[in-house]
């Protein structure tokens, strides 16, 4: 091992102590009501407002955007140093970042492809969530194939007047601005005619309809657009880049890129194992923990070998000599397994449970306060976002494989 690699070990090592101490000392702790399990599910003022809180204090501490340059509101730390803050705010089970979308999406590709008036608008306030950001991307008739969205773009003078239905808008409620596509050209085939928006929602015509979830949570929402004007200088890229620029997105989203300013929780191995073998411990089976099931211990192991390969191969994307033949497949194929791992280990959760896995959140029988079956419930969305299992099998067979296309 190299002298400069040995420095940047033992840089992470004393990074990583450092946000234990943090952690330790500004863990906020139970608020004493729900919260939620993710960014999908922010559905109240309160919760909106208690995880904004955290955001900005994490932010202040250094610990959001520090790989961002400074002069727009990052750290300018070293690559990887985001990647450790992460992994112990997720070992001390620190809440999720609120700004998800902006943190992992729109930032990056703010950093990608936008202007300089754009980078120094947009980034600092989103960094420390006095700005939330939401994506417009999938409609009722264009999810799993988005490039036939029929969301359109109009160029009056100095503003585009947008039309459009946009589903699946987590944040939605609460979001300053909204990452758009929308088409521009309607004699263009249909992946060229889509240019890219970095689109206000606080401007007449621009509606938000809260949608309620299977678990009861209302963090869904709808947005109709309605001859919204938005400025000129919203469109990012150029007119007709809409498609490249959201193809980026999703690489984002799907964590086949790095470039996240935080959030994006990834702890060390067995961490989600560990959960449910604490769940296992406390239930009982025949007279004893089903912890003492070998069944059940079976289970666990294999679910502990699945999460520690996640983790293994999310090293080796890292490193660029492993993955020159086939770049994307890695990551891709690591969005479907950990999302797929997620909703496994959630249902065995509620298998365990048996029949205490029908009760909800608040009743006082429901085991580890119905966690586990919300978890279940959400798992849903995490196997659709991104793009959905099946189209990600797809994209693996047909890009990285080389198989002939579906029909």
């Amino acid at each position: 091992m190299g002298s400069s690699m040995i420095a940047r070990v033992d840089e992470h090592e004393s990074l990583r102590a450092e946000v234990r101490e943090w952690i330790r000392a500004n863990h906020p702790g139970d608020p004493g009501w729900k919260l939620p399990q993710s960014a999908l599910e922010v559905a109240d003022d309160r919760q909106f407002q208690w995880l904004r809180d955290w955001q900005r204090k994490l932010y202040d501490a250094g610990y959001v955007g520090a790989e961002w340059p400074s002069e727009y509101g990052g750290a300018g730390k070293p690559r990887g140093t985001q990647r450790v803050i992460d992994q112990e705010l997720a070992r001390g089970r620190a809440p999720f970042l609120l700004n998800l979308v902006a943190l992992s999406w729109a930032g990056p590709v703010i950093l990608r492809f936008g202007t300089e008036a754009q980078k120094k608008k947009f980034l600092r306030p989103l960094l420390r969530c006095d700005e939330v950001w939401c994506q417009g991307f999938s409609e009722p008739g264009a999810g799993s194939d988005l490039a036939s969205l029929r969301t359109r773009a109009v160029r009056s003078g100095s503003e585009w007047v947008i039309d459009g239905h946009k589903v699946w808008t987590t944040l939605g409620r609460y979001a300053d601005w909204c990452i758009l596509l929308a088409r521009t050209d309607e004699s263009a085939v249909k992946h060229a005619g889509i240019s890219y928006f970095l689109a206000p929602m606080k401007v007449p015509g621009v509606e938000v309809q809260p949608l309620v979830k299977l678990t009861g949570e209302g963090g869904f929402n709808q947005v109709i657009w309605s001859a919204a004007r938005i400025p000129v200088e919203a469109l990012i890229g150029r007119e007709g880049q809409g498609w490249e620029i959201a193809m980026a997105t999703l690489q984002f989203e799907r964590g086949a890129a790095e470039g996240s300013a935080g959030g994006q929780f990834v702890g060390g191995p067995g961490e989600q194992v560990a959960s449910l073998a604490r769940l296992a411990q406390s239930l009982e089976r025949d007279g004893r923990p089903a912890l003492a099931d070998p069944v059940v211990r079976d289970r666990l192991t294999a679910f502990w070998i699945e999460e520690t390969a996640l983790r293994a191969n999310a090293a080796r994307a890292r490193i660029p000599g492993l993955v020159a033949d086939r770049p994307e497949a890695l990551p891709l194929q690591s969005k479907l397994a950990s999302s797929e791992h997620g909703q496994a280990l959630a249902d065995f959760a509620c298998e365990l449970e048996g029949s205490g896995a029908a009760l909800w959140i608040g009743d006082p029988h429901a085991p580890a306060n119905a966690e586990w079956q919300r978890s279940y419930l959400n798992s849903f969305a995490m196997t659709i976002a991104g793009g959905t299992s099946e189209i990600l099998r797809n994209i693996l067979g047909e890009r990285v494989l080389g198989q002939p296309k579906t029909r």
